[in-house]
């Protein structure tokens, strides 16, 4: 490069061949780029970087006429602009093209395209000059923003939604005197109300001075206070005896009270034991509610029994001890039934076995159903094993209830639910001592027992 002619054209400049398209990327004239100086004196080229000697460095105009006179596109060309010419015509297309960036004139410090300085300068810049309409003061742009919806001469409406519309510097004024829409405190509750609502709101206040209807002579009373006035402290007000909820229907001022109940002790003393009586039966019939709903209505029973060693040695010290679970029904509104367990074993399976029972219960639809009870039983001895490390072996029976068996007719109200004259029927040897050991079904010292009811969809429906 030493001593050639260094020439660069304007960057994102791209030269166009006679028919309109970029040329090729090949070596080209370049437009004269200054020389720079680097920080040990020596002159050095800007394209390579190569050192060079000053003295070989010379301007050559004919080479520069060429180049100057190379049609080019507008450096701004990929962003939208439409215009080519010749390199020397650049200069004065920039000064003019709407996609060139240039300062904002009023110094706010924003840089944009030519294009987007008009709206700029109206809209959006900062330093731009408005004047108010409503008091007609000067303000630059950031100054307007803060000075529009705070002019003390605009007209502006109540806050309140009363209609009334008023230059914002009369509002305050306004809102505290003379706005129907204000609020305003109650003299006597202290809550806030709006002024034109306030006069209704005082045949409601609570704190509203009233004066006694037994015209008693306490002078005003606060609406709210009147009832217990009227209970606690008014001596002409008629009150009803203490014993009312017992019966008594007596009603007198109650200066006079104390003397009824005096005279009265035997008659209130009736009264409360009928009434104790009541209560207890409504107490028995509630419990008895209760205790239906808490009970299971889809055929299945999974009942645990925790504490299985200490109850095991409980079973071997007494002779045939049961065991019984919660009733449950087949179905909603249908047979109520129970499990019992003899853990020490019951008959043949006494002292080595496991043995499960099912029995019929007086229900309380008993009369809307099929008699005798006839739907198969099954009975499971529930394995505790984790399902995911082995897949566990429950102990499994089922039956059909024989349904000349009595313990499957219609039972009557007066049999409860142990009573021990019907057994049920089951399994004396359910499971036996050893086998029970074998896997986990006894876990955290407690065992599940399952008894289901296969009830035909024909009944459910």
């Amino acid at each position: 490069m030493t001593g050639a002619p260094c020439l660069a054209l304007p960057q994102g400049a791209r030269v166009l061949s006679q028919g309109g398209q970029p040329e090729p990327c090949a070596p080209r004239p370049r437009l004269p780029s200054p020389v720079k100086l680097s920080s040990e004196g020596v002159f050095k080229c800007p394209e390579d970087q190569l050192p060079l000697d000053y003295a070989k460095i010379y301007p050559d105009p004919e080479l520069e006429s060429q180049v100057l006179s190379l049609t080019i596109r507008c450096i701004h060309s990929e962003e939208g602009c439409r215009w080519s010419g010749q390199v020397k015509h650049l200069q004065a297309h920039l000064n003019t093209c709407g996609f060139n960036v240039i300062p904002c004139p009023n110094r706010c410090g924003l840089k944009l395209q030519r294009r987007d300085l008009p709206a700029h300068l109206q809209h959006d810049c900062s330093k731009r000059r408005l004047r108010c309409e409503f008091c007609g003061s000067d303000f630059t742009g950031e100054a307007y923003e803060t000075h529009q919806g705070a002019c003390p001469q605009e007209s502006v409406y109540c806050e309140n939604k009363c209609g009334a519309r008023m230059m914002r510097c009369l509002l305050p004024q306004h809102a505290l005197a003379e706005c129907p829409k204000r609020t305003q405190p109650c003299a006597y509750c202290s809550k806030e109300f709006v002024f034109d609502t306030i006069q209704s709101h005082q045949y409601q206040c609570p704190r509203y001075p009233v004066p006694c209807p037994n015209q008693c002579g306490a002078g005003s009373v606060a609406r709210e206070d009147l009832p217990g006035h009227l209970k606690e402290n008014c001596s002409t007000a008629l009150v009803l005896c203490p014993f009312k909820e017992a019966g008594c229907k007596h009603r007198c001022p109650k200066v006079a009270m104390s003397r009824h109940v005096d005279e009265s002790t035997k008659a209130h003393l009736g009264l409360v034991s009928a009434l104790v009586s009541r209560q207890r039966q409504e107490l028995q019939e509630l419990r008895r509610e209760v205790e239906e709903l808490a009970l299971g209505c889809d055929g299945t029973l999974v009942w645990k029994i925790p504490d299985y060693a200490r109850r095991l040695q409980e079973a071997k010290a007494r002779s045939n001890h049961e065991a019984f679970s919660p009733p449950f029904y087949t179905h909603r509104y249908g047979y109520k039934l129970q499990v019992s367990a003899f853990l020490n074993g019951n008959g043949s399976g006494e002292g080595s076995h496991l043995s499960i029972y099912i029995r019929v219960l007086p229900g309380t639809y008993d009369n809307l159903l099929e008699w005798p009870f006839s739907h198969r039983v099954t009975f499971s001895l529930l394995d505790q094993s984790d399902p995911s490390l082995s897949k566990p072996q429950h102990v499994t029976e089922t039956f059909r209830p024989d349904p000349n068996w009595k313990n499957f007719q219609k039972p009557g109200a007066s049999r409860s639910s142990v009573d021990e004259s019907t057994l049920g029927f089951g399994y004396p040897k359910f499971i036996s001592h050893e086998d029970i050991k074998k896997r986990n079904y006894v876990r955290d010292n407690a065992i599940f027992i399952r008894a289901s009811v296969e009830i035909p969809q024909k009944i459910l429906a």
